[in-house]
C-alpha cells in the first residue's frame, strides 16, 4: 500500500518468521489499512468517513485507539501516492474466513457510504478487494444493498 503504512505494519505487527501464521491483531491491522484507504479514494475526506473507520478500527479490529489514530495519520500523510493492496489482500484471503471477508466487505461499504455518497472510485476499491480477497459478486452486491438501505 502506502510506503509509511508498510513500514508502520512491518514494525509492529509482522510475524517474526515468513513462515508464522499471522495472528489475528496482524490480520486485523491489514484489514484497517483497507478500511483507511477507502477514506482516501475521492480525494475529499468527510469527517463522517473518519468517524465510521475509526469506530471501525477500534471496535471490530481491536485496535486501540493510538494505533488507529496513527496508522490513520501515515495513510493521510500519503493520500497521493500510489496504492498497492497486494501485501493486505493476500493476508486476508489466505487467513480470514468467508463470513469475515464478507464483514470486512460490509465494513468497506459503511465507510464508502458514510457521507451518503458513493463515488465510483470508492465503489472500484471495494469490486477490487473483493475480488482479491475472493469474495462472490453476490456478496458484494449483498453487502452493498444492507449498507445502502441503513
Amino acid at each position: 500500500m502506502l510506503k509509511k503504512i508498510q513500514s508502520f505494519f512491518e514494525k509492529n505487527f509482522m510475524a517474526d518468521s515468513v513462515n508464522s501464521v499471522p495472528d489475528a491483531h496482524q490480520l486485523n491491522l491489514a484489514a484497517s489499512a483497507l478500511l483507511i484507504e477507502m477514506v482516501l479514494q475521492d480525494d475529499h475526506i468527510d469527517e463522517k468517513e473518519v468517524v465510521v473507520v475509526k469506530k471501525l478500527l477500534t471496535d471490530q479490529f481491536d485496535l486501540s485507539i493510538e494505533e488507529a489514530d496513527n496508522l490513520y495519520v501515515l495513510a493521510e500523510e500519503e493520500k497521493h501516492q500510489a496504492t498497492d493492496y497486494h501485501q493486505f489482500t493476500k493476508l486476508i484471503a489466505d487467513h480470514y474466513t468467508q463470513p469475515q471477508k464478507v464483514q470486512l466487505i460490509e465494513s468497506l461499504w459503511r465507510v464508502a457510504f458514510a457521507d451518503q455518497v458513493l463515488d465510483k472510485y470508492e465503489e472500484h476499491m471495494i469490486r477490487r478487494i473483493s475480488d482479491l480477497i475472493h469474495v462472490s459478486h453476490k456478496d458484494f452486491i449483498m453487502t452493498k444493498h444492507r449498507v445502502e438501505s441503513e
